[in-house]
Formats: structure tokens, sequence, C-alpha cells
């Protein structure tokens, strides 16, 4: 892994310890799934009054898919869980950041071929078997 990604891993780190959701995102097209992130993430801002919420690192390619990171304010998803409601309460998931990917997907699935998202924290956790 080169330095400069080591340095933005290590800045991820600082940053989720500031109330913020990593989350791993893997796409066999990186141009298209980006924009249609930031799109969607954009709309989500302009929707709770929210600015700079969120971060996406470049992408690496390995086995056909691109893998990047996408860092995301819980601010901007609390705004968005209050104003959904009881509706962000029935999304499929345990807790704030899982309902969140549920509702990320589900507004994704449509506009971005084939991608897969999960929480940074739990991919590394579950990588050296700690559950």
């Amino acid at each position: 892994m080169s330095d400069s990604c080591n340095l933005f891993i290590l800045f991820l780190h600082e940053l989720s310890m500031e109330g913020r959701i990593n989350i791993n995102v893997s796409a066999v097209d990186y141009e298209k799934t980006s924009k249609a992130l930031t799109h969607q993430l954009s709309l989500l801002e302009e929707m709770v009054h929210g600015e700079e919420d969120f971060i996406m690192t470049d992408s690496e390619f390995a086995f056909g898919w691109y893998f990047f990171v996408l860092s995301v304010n819980k601010s901007l998803v609390q705004k968005l869980a209050e104003m959904m409601g009881s509706d962000f309460d029935r999304l499929k998931g345990r807790g704030l950041e899982k309902k969140f990917l549920t509702w990320l997907t589900k507004n994704m699935e449509s506009k971005s071929p084939r991608f897969k998202i999960a929480i940074k924290e739990e991919m590394e956790s579950s990588k050296f078997g700690i559950f």
C-alpha cells in the first residue's frame, strides 16, 4: 500500500473518532458508482441543509472490481433519520449505520451497475476473526 493511502487511512481513522461512518465500497464501474454516490449524498445534504458531509477516496482496482472508501458525517445520517421518522426506523438493519446502508443501497440500485457497501470497521474486525 502506498504512503499516501496509509496517510489517508490514518486520516479516516481520526475522522471516525469525530463522528463519521466509514463505508467500504466495491464497484464494477468506479466512475458511475462514485458519481451516483456523490449525486445521492449531495441531494441528501440539500434536503437536510448539510454541507461537505462526505468524502470519497480514489479507487484501487483488483479482480475486476474497484475498491474505495466513502466517509459520511454521522450528523448527516442523524438528520436523515429525524426527517424520515418512523420510515427510517422500519429500514432493515440494526442501528443508525446499518439502516443508513439500507437507505443508500435502495437509493443507488437503479443508478449504478453492480456495487456492494459495508461498514469499514466491521470488515476489518471480521478479517481478523473478531466478531
